[in-house]
């Protein structure tokens, strides 16, 4: 089965450099079948099937806006109906459920409890979109009951956690996609297949931003939750605190649930810059300088990051903040237009310098340009936002059971990149050495007590998966 659906005619054309066909060939290479794992569940007769009149029933976990984005989208795929919405919070969820009870045979169901969809025989799949601090916990538990899971990014909050998730999909033969829907852009693919074939040269230095707009970050009183809403179950695998409702509604200045900025929307480009350089294993070292230097805020993650990554052959850095309003990201007449941005004040750039000529690439539909002396492009490929083949792509793998373009394998080693730069600030801005095998520090013991988080018993990720 194709996992890339051709583009509409009302999309725009591919460069001549970069056709179609090149590009499938390219992506057909790396969807090879999930290995089986000696104790792994019985794969679903309906799974199994490669007629797409077969219906795949979904649930959706975590009910938000990234969440009803691909609920709605998948929703509309044929064959696809989605059987629950699972949301703890009670004013969350209305819009997403009135959305597919329009467009499909029989409303989902509202449940506030994601054990239900587990064990419930019906569910193929699972969508996870909760906050980060519950996705390898979700995904663990989903893998366990037999469901194939689409997680969204960073998919995991530690290292040790990333590592678990991998386990659960391979123990169990599950599909578990990550939304690095990167992956699925031609556009990526092509940009790998440019760098591999050498017109760039050796690759010596790449510069990956994340350079947002922001604000102060102000600290609110504890109060009680909202009525009807569990906050012990939102915590989760996280110590135990009082709610907060900064805690709740903005949980990216804090350690115990994100990686702050570098893992929201830094996750997507460096996942991408490894993708296109051929998926590197991890790097060597990492050193990471940073600080609330915009506004003197006393939030938990930094305002700012500064990063070098040592993979022995290449360095790689990656600037991140939230302070550069005159910085933008991608606009929609980039991302689904035929428009290329002004790269210098890119706020998601990434640049690849080889020793003939440097690359600008983008996320999310961008596309990339190849630059050479006096601003000359010689080389381009414009790209679409990717949603329309990623989502797409997980529904094709869970029929087929290929692996889908975002697997967790390679995900969890991208999310790697924001746990190593987050260990190296929290420890003092020390330089870590790491060893990509065991994947332990090397140098630092206070480093590797933050390889794994220290759960609630309640909620706690197990070590045999």
């Amino acid at each position: 089965m194709n996992p890339h659906p051709p583009m509409s005619s009302s999309d725009p054309q591919l460069p001549q450099a970069v056709t179609r066909r090149r590009f499938l060939q390219s992506s057909g290479k790396s969807a090879v079948t999930v290995a089986a794992g000696a104790a792994a569940l019985s794969v679903p007769q309906r799974v199994r099937a490669q007629s797409p009149s077969d219906t795949i029933v979904l649930a959706l976990i975590g009910a938000g806006g990234r969440g009803a984005v691909h609920a709605s989208n998948m929703a509309r795929l044929p064959g696809v109906e989605f059987k629950y919405v699972c949301d703890i919070w009670p004013e969350r969820g209305a819009g997403i459920m009135a959305d597919l009870t329009s467009v499909q045979k029989r409303a989902p169901q509202r449940i506030s409890d994601m054990q239900v969809a587990f064990d419930d025989k019906d569910v193929d799949a699972v969508v996870i979109a909760t906050p980060e601090h519950w996705h390898a916990l979700a995904t663990v538990r989903a893998c366990q009951a037999g469901k194939d899971v689409y997680v969204e990014k960073n998919p995991s909050n530690s290292i040790w956690e990333g590592r678990q998730m991998l386990k659960a999909a391979r123990k169990y033969q599950r599909i578990v996609q990550v939304g690095f829907q990167n992956r699925s852009g031609p556009y990526a693919a092509s940009a790998r297949d440019y760098i591999a074939s050498g017109k760039l040269g050796r690759i010596v230095h790449v510069k990956v931003y994340n350079m947002l707009d922001g604000s102060k970050w102000e600290p609110q009183p504890d109060s009680d939750p909202p009525a009807g809403f569990n906050w012990d179950a939102w915590l989760g695998p996280a110590p135990a605190v009082p709610y907060n409702p900064g805690r709740h509604l903005n949980w990216h200045p804090w350690w115990d649930y994100k990686g702050g900025t570098l893992a929201d929307d830094g996750s997507h480009q460096l996942d991408l810059t490894r993708m296109v350089l051929g998926d590197p294993a991890h790097p060597k070292s990492v050193l990471c300088i940073g600080g609330n230097y915009a506004f003197q805020s006393k939030r938990e993650v930094p305002e700012f990051q500064c990063i070098t990554y040592d993979y022995g052959d290449f360095s790689m850095t990656c600037e991140s903040g939230n302070a550069t309003g005159y910085l933008r990201k991608f606009p929609g007449e980039v991302r689904f237009g035929t428009q290329w941005p002004h790269w210098p004040t890119s706020a998601t750039r990434v640049e690849i310098y080889g020793t003939k000529a440097m690359m600008y690439l983008g996320r999310h539909g961008c596309g990339w340009q190849v630059i050479v002396e006096g601003g000359k492009v010689i080389d381009q490929d414009k790209g679409y936002f990717p949603d329309k083949w990623h989502q797409p792509n997980f529904i094709d793998c869970l029929r087929s059971r290929a692996q889908p373009n975002a697997d967790i394998e390679q995900a969890h080693h991208s999310a790697c990149l924001v746990h190593l730069a987050n260990a190296s600030y929290r420890v003092g801005q020390k330089q870590l050495m790491f060893d990509g095998a065991a994947e332990r520090f090397t140098n630092n013991d206070e480093a590797n007590a933050l390889l794994r988080p220290a759960y609630r018993d309640h909620y706690r990720l197990p070590d045999e998966v």
